[in-house]
């Protein structure tokens, strides 16, 4: 396989993998280091890179077991799991400022879930996956995705709820 064929193939969903590993690994710099290791990994098995029904899940399931070794490494002893802020655009200051703040307050909330409810609505309801895609992906059954993905939205819910209704705590 050519360079040019290669680049086709993870192009379109370099950038999947480099918000999953960043919502894992919190820096930047550590998430675009997984992001080039997970290409590396790729290129070096691009002869029987073809064979994969789903190029895609494959390299994000990397990415995850990747992330999730890095963090459980000593090395990782500096690294925690966060939430990336979002921007909105054409609003006021004032919902500027309380968009970011409850974004802060979901991921805030998401350092606290369950790992496996944590990558489930980071794989869902960020990166758009399906649910047969992400049982796939963390090998779990479709149901099992579901039901992690409601527990996790109605933990935020709630801690949400109570944020807005009791102030800060």
């Amino acid at each position: 396989m050519q360079q040019a064929d290669f680049l086709k193939i993870v192009g379109p969903f370099q950038d999947k993998l480099f918000r999953l590993a960043k919502r894992l690994l919190v820096s930047r710099e550590e998430a675009e280091d997984a992001t080039q290791e997970i290409l590396l990994k790729l290129w070096a098995k691009n002869k029987s890179i073809e064979q994969y029904k789903s190029v895609e899940a494959f390299a994000m399931t990397m990415t995850k077991n990747f992330c999730l070794d890095r963090l459980k490494s000593k090395q990782a002893g500096n690294l925690k799991l966060v939430h990336t802020n979002y921007e909105e655009k054409g609003s006021s200051l004032q919902k500027k400022i309380e968009a970011n703040d409850s974004v802060s307050w979901v991921g805030k909330i998401m350092e606290d879930l369950p790992e496996q409810q944590k990558m489930v609505l980071q794989l869902r309801d960020v990166e758009e996956y399906d649910y047969d895609e992400i049982a796939k992906m963390l090998e779990m059954q479709p149901t099992a995705v579901r039901v992690a993905l409601s527990r996790a939205r109605k933990t935020v819910r709630e801690k949400l709820i109570q944020k807005h209704s009791y102030g800060i705590g």
